[in-house]
């Protein structure tokens, strides 16, 4: 039948119940790759489109992929050769399943096959030639069994009858076995004559019922013997016996017994297997003198449950007889359970939900009853769970919280175990990946830092390194670093940061005495989606290097000016005092005073640390009128600066000798002294700490912007010219502190050598306060001396010359 016909006759006569989740299909065998089954779509009433977007597919169970969807159109079509006899062997009902899986969600339809039988195979007889030795004296009307022909084919296309070529002695019948199956036997209706003929050769056919009928023939030899008056006789007509499957070779399993009544050659029985099967062929074997069968090959119960085997005793005459053995075979529990991975996800995301579908698994097991019914189970210490929701698939889902960070990947021991006994177990071992999400923000070793930096170092400077990390993984894990939007612009522009790296290198040059700290606050960013952040907090200190020159502030070096000292003057007598400041901090605004160079030697020296200008000896006659002095004021800096300062000295006749301008006096006079030196110590201390105290309290109360208001002018008064802006010493450790809201006061040494400075004061103030110190007060008589006090400023006290 061509396989047109087979499409009108079964594909349009399908069975299906989609309804209850499962479609039959009914198809013959040996149809064509690439033909269409049927719609599966249109069977289970879904959607066009709803197959490809739920990533439809079809799989088999334990057996080989039959069928193939299109996605496209729904249809069903055979994949591969269809060959019932290979699948089914001799079963009648040849059903093969698939399963039809959706996912997105997750639904599965049972798809069963049913393969019907065409008449695609030839009956054939075991043998091409049947040997018979009959005696002449066999009685009329004797059966004689056949080998029935062989035809895989069932149903209608067996063998379905068989036909003896004419003959006078003998006719055919047909005998039906309790499996339904046909055999021939051979029937005596006419006596044998050896004499007259002793040798019959006849010709049977078997003929199935298919459509065409196809015809297998086989020759039958007939020797006539000499009477043999008895045939064996079987002590059962059926024999039944059962043995369990994988049994050893050699397992015995049923004793038959035939006898015969005849003696000698007549009376010896030998036994022998006939109509063997494909099935049964090497499986079993007999002992052709005891008739015992025991176990020659592999019993297996999967490949056939039952097995009926014709069994003939024949005499020494030739004389034989048959009798049935079924054998049952018994189940045992010689099947692990198979498990088989049908999709899996490589990778599974840690912020996956649960019951997030990791992994679709079929198990099944050969075995039938308890030993075919499997549970399924996994670890417990997984974040993982196993589910069924349809016969023997499950699937594996996530059942917590999944982080890479923790552990990054699983190998799940999936176990299959079925209730047999005893009970068989199968292991396979299921990969899982946690794929990195962007959970982790970056972190910083420190949460802040500290840097230390010399002032004046080149652009590009290695300040440090920041150092953050991230526990996440690739692209999340790549951090890049760059300095907060939130910091101060200005301060942030001193430093740059490698993105890659977290180097902070220097972007400007650096300067101590603007500044000797800020703070920046940096960011770590990682490449995930979305961006995380963190921050941490650097916080910068500059170290002051020696790069100020000391500036002298006093005397002026951009006019001359000239001190007056009197001829009388005694040794130690102070003369004027050499004032500098310097720009930087610490040691390195240390300074100190030396005189370098100067008109006449040994006249005058300066202080170390004071810069007090002094005699060393009283005046002569010959002493030059007029003196030079050049003074270098060095700093306390590793490499040290210097400048200098000239200072120009008058010596004047009749000028008065103030008594508190010198101090080093001769010894007696100092030694008598001592005595009211300390006691007027005593009291200057006393009444400065009652001063202070006044002073602070004047300030907590009446908050004057500045601390000293005095109308003397009888001290110099340095204009701003001499205190630049620019010397200003941040850290509270320079020579000078810049503040609008006081009147520095520079001093080194005692009162006497005390200057004052007022950002109110000009130069032409201070020439005109220095005319009228050389004019008013230097050019006094010591007569005058008289007059000298000591008042007190009217809001401070603060000692003036008057």
């Amino acid at each position: 039948m061509r396989w047109e016909h087979w499409r009108e006759l079964f594909l349009f006569c399908l069975i299906f119940s989609a309804s209850s989740g499962e479609v039959r299909y009914v198809l013959p065998e040996e149809t064509q790759p690439g033909s269409v089954i049927g719609n599966v779509a249109r069977d289970l009433g879904l959607q066009p489109g709803e197959l490809a977007s739920r990533r439809a597919r079809v799989v088999a169970d334990g057996s080989g992929q039959l069928c193939e969807l299109d996605l496209s159109s729904g249809e069903l079509l055979i994949r591969q050769r269809i060959d019932r006899e290979e699948l089914c062997a001799q079963v009648s009902v040849c059903t093969v399943q698939h399963q039809l899986l959706l996912q997105d969600p997750l639904q599965a339809f049972a798809l069963i096959l049913d393969i019907a039988d065409i008449n695609d195979n030839t009956p054939a007889f075991a043998a091409e030639e049947i040997n018979l030795d009959l005696v002449e004296s066999t009685v009329l009307g004797r059966r004689f069994p056949l080998e029935s022909a062989h035809d895989p084919d069932l149903g209608t296309n067996s063998v379905g009858e068989y036909k003896l070529s004419p003959s006078d002695h003998f006719a055919l019948e047909v005998t039906t076995q309790i499996n339904g199956n046909a055999y021939p036997e051979l029937v005596l209706k006419k006596p044998l004559d050896r004499e007259a003929q002793a040798e019959h050769v006849l010709k049977i056919s078997g003929i199935d019922r298919g459509s065409p009928p196809r015809t297998g023939t086989a020759s039958i030899r007939i020797r006539v013997l000499d009477a043999n008056d008895n045939v064996p006789v079987f002590s059962q007509r059926v024999y039944r016996a059962s043995v369990p499957e994988n049994s050893a070779a050699g397992t015995l399993i049923a004793q038959l017994n035939a006898t015969d009544s005849d003696d000698s050659l007549y009376g010896a029985i030998t036994y022998s297997f006939s109509h063997l099967t494909d099935k049964t062929r090497g499986v079993f074997r007999i002992d052709p003198m005891s008739g015992e069968v025991r176990v020659a090959g592999v019993l297996d119960y999967e490949e056939a449950n039952a097995h009926e085997l014709d069994v003939q005793a024949k005499d020494g005459g030739g004389q034989a007889s048959h009798c049935k053995l079924l054998i049952d075979v018994v189940d045992v529990n010689d099947n692990q359970p198979v498990i088989e991975i049908k999709s899996a996800s490589a990778n599974v995301p840690e912020d996956s939900a649960p019951g997030t579908m990791v992994a679709l698994i079929n198990i099944y097991d050969l075995d039938t009853g308890n030993s075919g019914h499997v549970t399924c189970s996994i670890p417990d210490n997984v974040p993982f769970q196993i589910v069924s929701g349809v016969k023997n698939y499950y699937m594996l889902v996530t059942a917590g919280t999944l982080d890479r960070e923790v552990q990054s990947a699983y190998n799940i021991s999936v176990t299959a175990t079925d209730s047999g006994s005893p009970p068989l177990q199968s292991v396979k071992v299921l990969p899982v990946v946690v794929h990195d999400v962007n959970d982790n923000a970056p972190i910083f070793t420190q949460s802040q830092y500290t840097a230390t930096i010399l002032e004046n170092q080149p652009v590009g400077t290695f300040v440090m390194k920041l150092v953050a990390q991230d526990a996440d993984e690739g692209s999340n894990a790549k951090l890049t670093y760059q300095i907060s939007r939130g910091s101060d612009s200005e301060v942030s522009s001193f430093l740059s940061i490698n993105t890659e790296t977290g180097e902070l290198l220097t972007s400007r040059l650096f300067d101590y005495e603007q500044s000797v700290y800020f703070h920046i606050t940096v960011e770590a960013r990682d490449g995930g989606h979305p961006q995380l952040t963190t921050s941490c907090a650097v916080n910068v200190f500059i170290q002051d290097q020696n790069d100020n020159a000391p500036v002298v502030l006093y005397p002026a070096q951009a006019f001359v000016a000239e001190d007056v000292v009197p001829l009388e003057a005694p040794r130690g007598y102070l003369v004027t005092k050499v004032v500098a400041v310097d720009g930087d901090s610490g040691h390195n605004a240390w300074l100190s005073y030396r005189i370098i160079k100067e008109t006449q030697p040994n006249l005058f020296t300066v202080g170390l640390h004071t810069g007090e200008v002094r005699t060393l000896r009283a005046f002569t006659e010959l002493d030059e009128r007029k003196q030079t002095i050049v003074v270098a004021v060095a700093d306390n800096g590793p490499d040290a600066l210097s400048a200098t300062a000239t200072v120009s000295i008058v010596i004047g006749e009749g000028l008065p000798v103030l008594q508190e301008l010198f101090e080093l006096v001769d010894e007696p006079q100092a030694n008598d002294d001592l005595r009211l030196y300390l006691i007027v110590a005593l009291f200057t201390v006393s009444f400065l700490f009652i001063l202070l105290m006044a002073g602070v309290f004047y300030f907590k109360l009446c908050r004057r912007s500045h601390v000293y208001r005095s109308t003397a002018a009888s001290l110099p008064v340095f204009p701003t010219t001499y205190y630049p802006h620019s010397f200003t010493d941040f850290s509270g450790c320079g020579t000078l502190l810049q503040d609008d809201r006081y009147d520095p006061f520079l001093t080194t040494g005692s009162w006497r050598g005390d200057f004052r400075f007022s950002s109110n004061t000009d130069t032409d103030t201070l020439k005109k306060r220095s005319a009228a110190y050389q004019k008013n007060t230097l050019r006094r008589t010591s007569a005058d001396r008289a007059t000298l006090k000591v008042r007190a400023a009217p809001s401070h006290p603060c000692y003036v010359i008057t």
